[in-house]
């Protein structure tokens, strides 16, 4: 049997084609977000240009939300990292005064969401984390100022 190369390179160029394009608007897509997450370093006082580095723009959105370093191991094994990279992404959203709404688009469309919390007028609130507001071990339970926080004073004594 005799093949003929005129249909198999034809059709051969036509999905080149169609891989082709959809390569350049995934392209294009990346290079947004990539702008806006650079607006939104920016925004928080962190170098721009760090959203261009694949693991240190993770740290550099660890340190925006102030959780600990450790946050980048869980971002990188396999499985645990989606449920931290959502949970990242929304304490983002939280530090930029925005919702959860917010969060999903984050998610789903981060090439429609960065650039709007890049350029938009989202200001940076600070970090979100509890530890960066309160610091390791003082927590707001163990805040002095409380005063429904206050140990038990030794009952008086009448007789004195």
């Amino acid at each position: 049997m005799e093949y003929s190369s005129d249909y198999s390179s034809s059709a051969f160029g036509a999905l080149a084609g169609i891989f082709m394009m959809i390569w350049l608007v995934c392209l294009a897509f990346a290079i947004i977000a990539v702008i806006g997450m650079w607006k939104t370093f920016e925004k928080a006082g962190k170098p721009g240009w760090a959203a261009l580095i694949p693991i240190y723009n993770i740290l550099i959105m660890i340190e925006i939300v102030g959780k600990p370093t450790i946050w980048l191991l869980w971002l990188l094994i396999p499985c645990v990292n989606i449920v931290f990279m959502v949970w990242l992404y929304n304490l983002i959203s939280k530090s930029y005064g925005k919702d959860e709404g917010f969060t999903v688009g984050l998610v789903l469309l981060g090439f429609v969401f960065w650039p709007i919390l890049g350029f938009g007028s989202a200001k940076y609130l600070g970090p979100s984390a509890a530890e960066a507001r309160f610091g390791f071990g003082n927590h707001p339970f163990n805040n002095p100022n409380d005063p429904f926080n206050n140990p038990p004073s030794p009952p008086s004594n009448p007789e004195a």
